[in-house]
C-alpha cells in the first residue's frame, strides 16, 4: 500500500461515507451494555480489550458498565498495518489468569471471524469459565471457513464495506473518527 500524505489522508475522509453517527452509536451502546449487565452483572467478568481497533469502543462501553469487573487486553492481529489480512500474529497476552474465568472479550468488529476465533479458542485454552464476544461492528458477510459462531453482544450490523472511524482504521489512520464511515472504494487501494 502506498504512503498517504496528510492531505490525501483528509481527503480519504472527507470522501467516505458516514454510515452510523456518534447519537447511533451512543443508542448502541447503550443497548449493549444493558444486554451484558443481565448476563454478566453477577460473575466479576474480566473484560479482555482487543487492541487496538477495540479501545475506543471498549472505552465507552465500560463505563457503561456498573458492576463489579477487571479489564485486561490482548493484542492479536492478522493486518499489522496493511489493509489485507495475514497470518494471526500473537503480540501481547493478557497478564491476568483466565483459569474458571468468565471472560468478556471485546473487538471492534466482526468481519471474517478468524481472529475472534482463534482469541475464543485462547481463552478457553487457558481455562475460562465461560467466553463471551462483543463487538462494535458486525459486518454482514459470509464468515470464513471454520468460523461457526456470532457475536454474543453487537453494536451495530454494517454492510460488507472497508470501514473506519471509533477504532477501525485505515493503515492505522482515522481510529478517532466520530462515527462509522465506509470508505469510498477509489480510496481502498
Amino acid at each position: 500500500m502506498e504512503t498517504r500524505t496528510v492531505s490525501q489522508l483528509q481527503q480519504l475522509a472527507e470522501r467516505a461515507e458516514c454510515l452510523h453517527d456518534m447519537t447511533a452509536i451512543h443508542r448502541a451502546l447503550d443497548r449493549m451494555a444493558t444486554e451484558i449487565t443481565h448476563k454478566l452483572q453477577q460473575d466479576n467478568p474480566l473484560v479482555l480489550c482487543v487492541m487496538i481497533g477495540a479501545l475506543v469502543p471498549m472505552g465507552h462501553l465500560v463505563t457503561r458498565l456498573n458492576f463489579p469487573l477487571e479489564i485486561d487486553y490482548i493484542h492479536a492481529t492478522r493486518y499489522r498495518g496493511s489493509m489485507r489480512p495475514g497470518d494471526l500474529h500473537w503480540l501481547v497476552e493478557p497478564r491476568q489468569s483466565l483459569a474458571g474465568r468468565a471472560v468478556l472479550i471485546m473487538d471492534d468488529i466482526m468481519d471474517g471471524g478468524h481472529t475472534l476465533a482463534a482469541i475464543i479458542d485462547y481463552c478457553q485454552q487457558q481455562g475460562a469459565k465461560s467466553v463471551h464476544t462483543a463487538v462494535m461492528i458486525n459486518k454482514i458477510r459470509p464468515r470464513e471457513a471454520g468460523v461457526t459462531f456470532e457475536p454474543d453482544f453487537i453494536g451495530l450490523d454494517t454492510p460488507d464495506r472497508f470501514l473506519i472511524g471509533f477504532g477501525l482504521d485505515y493503515a492505522e489512520h482515522f481510529r478517532n473518527l466520530p462515527g462509522i464511515y465506509a470508505v469510498a472504494a477509489e480510496d481502498q487501494t
